[in-house]
């Protein structure tokens, strides 16, 4: 098995050459510059990223009807204005990067072939759209909401919307109907997409019941458009059929509308386990840049390339999934349990539809070894030349796994960001070597560092994830927060002028990057700091155990009680020896600080519907807290996990003798 820090993998003198982040440097280097690393270009970025965004802007030939006035007003944070008076429509970008016959999305569910659209077919469905919902009364600014599947409708209804600048928000038909109100009722919609139905692992769910509360609660609607679904039932008596949406002519001379740089796209939510989920609004023009940006040069996308990740409509990995076709790139859409009807299911669709880069979580990757999967042996994956993982910390196992079942020379890269900036804050560069456990590098054009408690940046130890200038994609704005209170109490108020995500980071010497837990689900042991990730990293590599999830409880006292849960293989019981085994692990990978207080078996950890554990409700449960004020079940993907620690809470208060 691969060490944390063993080099992977090295880039070929002919993945450097055509890598496009190769090409943006020397069109840098001919304009006056004389960058010879990636490092030196990275360190410009954010030392003049004025200069540096105004380059996207001339490199990738942003069009604007009218000029901008400068390139950042004011680098305030919050408060960041970039590019006055410049007015970009994303859609009309990210449209105008294909034509004809040749494939913009590859759509596919759990059976069946993958259906093609082309981007003619993709411009033909949009405009048509964005025609009638101009003709239902749709403006600028307005709401629009949808409730579907991972579909090519979802997309069409989503690059309408925003063509005509309506605001888009999305979320997954497995949300419940409270958690969907949570959201759409902040933002209040003048029109829901929706469908009565979905299916996952080989079985349909009816959600009418859920559209028609959501329609209930939601007296701002005007129109409801209905997409069928796998069981084809009405959602309600005045909806609009899809079909008849779709039945006009073709749209001859579509016009976009000419929206400012800084024009709302899009509304998306933070995961609302342990509140009403915060609603960030990114708009059309920092989106399109860090698109352009981050497509190009982090994910090496072109023309030719085919882009998946697996993921559903109620995740910012779905905008971003889309825009892979800003770089002219195919992209393919899945529906549906990604082990149904058999484990294999993805690297069938990917060999059916030659992607070239596969995107998922770590977590998808454990399955697939526990299965005993070994993609190479089964499909031809010959396209394939890049790996993305994500949603998780990635082990060292995990990128040794591609390359010894996918391909030898794949270029594996883990990428980390957020929903609240709509990108990545550190992820892969195709010109830099590969090694086990890290992230590649920082973004260009994002200042991150680690932060010690007294804002001092530090390396090679863990501290806090900041931002110190600002990104172009970080939001506008949150939805209804009159005078920026929220926003600035949820980044600001730590250290002064700087962004602090809330992960705990660190940085080595060579520029190797590490995300170690959310900073709010610390482990905090006699004045060290420990990373949740790290505690992952281990016991997750032991045999027999499937998945695990700590928490580190704060007493009366001073006390502490540090209480490691976990799931294992079928038949497998937790006995003295697995948890000696568990304890020597930690102890000497790390320290003996690392060692849990007590272990106890669990069926299943919680999980939000975007795949994060839920260390901080868990956490909040575990100290008294009420079960429903600490998590929304509605934004939990297996909502029964949270109800032994419920029982938990309420039958074993050892805590204050147990680390004694």
């Amino acid at each position: 098995m691969a060490n944390m820090g063993e080099l992977l993998w090295t880039p070929s003198s002919e993945r450097v050459a055509a890598a496009n982040v190769t090409t943006f440097t020397a069109w840098l280097n001919a304009r006056g510059h004389d960058f010879r690393s990636y490092e030196e270009l990275r360190r410009w970025s954010v030392d003049d990223i004025a200069a540096f965004w105004e380059a996207m802007w001339n490199y990738f030939e942003v069009k604007s009807p009218t000029p901008y006035e400068c390139v950042l007003r004011d680098a305030a944070m919050p408060g960041a204005t970039w590019f006055p008076g410049a007015r970009v429509n994303y859609i009309e970008t990210l449209l105008s990067k294909g034509d004809g016959d040749k494939t913009a999305i590859w759509a596919a569910d759990e059976e069946g072939a993958a259906q093609r659209i082309s981007w003619c077919e993709l411009k033909a469905r949009v405009f048509k759209l964005a025609t009638a919902l101009r003709e239902l009364g749709v403006m600028p600014g307005d709401r629009v909401a949808s409730y579907l599947p991972n579909v090519p409708e979802a997309a069409v209804a989503f690059f309408a919307s925003a063509s005509i600048g309506a605001v888009w928000s999305s979320c997954s038909p497995d949300f419940g109907a409270a958690s969907v109100i949570d959201r759409f009722s902040q933002i209040t919609p003048k029109v829901l997409f929706a469908t009565d139905s979905y299916r996952y692992g080989g079985k349909t769910f009816d959600r009418r019941a859920e559209v028609q509360s959501m329609i209930d609660a939601l007296p701002s609607l005007e129109h409801v458009a209905h997409v069928p679904g796998a069981a084809g039932g009405a959602i309600s008596p005045d909806a609009i059929s899809w079909a008849s949406l779709m039945a006009r002519p073709e749209v001859a001379d579509f016009a976009f509308e000419e929206t400012a740089f800084d024009h709302p796209l899009w509304i998306v939510y933070s995961s609302g386990t342990t509140g009403l989920p915060k609603p960030f609004v990114h708009g059309h023009g920092g989106v399109l840049l860090e698109a352009l940006k981050f497509t190009h040069f982090h994910l090496d996308l072109k023309p030719t390339s085919c882009m998946f990740y697996f993921t559903t409509t109620g995740w910012v990995m779905w905008n971003i999934l889309l825009s892979g076709l800003v770089a002219g790139s195919a992209v393919v859409l899945y529906d549906g349990n990604p082990v149904t009807p058999k484990a294999d299911r993805l690297w069938a669709l990917a060999a059916e539809t030659g992607m070239t880069l596969f995107g998922a979580s770590p977590t998808y990757l454990n399955g697939q070894m526990k299965e005993g999967i070994r993609p190479n042996k089964l499909y031809d994956l010959g396209a394939m030349d890049s790996i993305l993982l994500g949603g998780s910390p990635v082990m060292p196992e995990h990128m040794e796994w591609c390359y010894d079942n996918i391909r030898s020379d794949i270029w594996v890269t883990s990428q980390s960001g957020g929903t609240d900036v709509a990108s990545a804050f550190v992820g892969g560069m195709p010109t830099l070597p590969g090694y086990a456990g890290e992230i590649q590098t920082r973004c260009l054009g994002v200042d991150v560092h680690a932060f010690d408690d007294d804002g001092n940046e530090i390396v090679d130890a863990v501290g806090e994830l900041v931002v110190s200038k600002p990104m172009p994609s970080m939001p506008l704005f949150f939805w209804n927060d009159e005078g920026g209170h929220r926003y600035r109490d949820s980044y600001f108020d730590t250290y002064p002028g700087h962004w602090r995500h809330g992960d705990y980071f660190k940085v080595n010497k060579r520029g190797g990057c590490f995300i170690l837990g959310r900073s709010d689900s610390t482990l905090n042991r006699y004045g060290v700091r420990i990373g949740t990730a790290e505690i992952y990293r281990t016991i997750e590599g032991i045999e027999g155990i499937e998945d695990s999830i700590i928490v580190n409880l704060d007493l009366p006292g001073g006390n502490f009680f540090m209480p490691l849960f976990v799931v294992l293989s079928k038949g497998q019981t937790l006995d003295d020896a697995l948890c000696q085994k568990i304890n020597k692990a930690l102890k000497e990978k790390y320290s003996p600080r690392h060692v849990p207080d007590r272990i106890y078996q669990i069926e299943a950890v919680p999980y939000t519907l975007t795949g994060k554990k839920m260390e901080v409700p868990v956490r909040k449960i575990l100290l008294g807290a009420p079960a429903e004020n600490a998590a929304s079940r509605d934004a939990m993907s297996n909502p029964d996990a949270i109800d032994y620690f419920v029982e938990f809470a309420a039958t074993q208060r050892e805590y204050s003798t147990a680390a004694d």
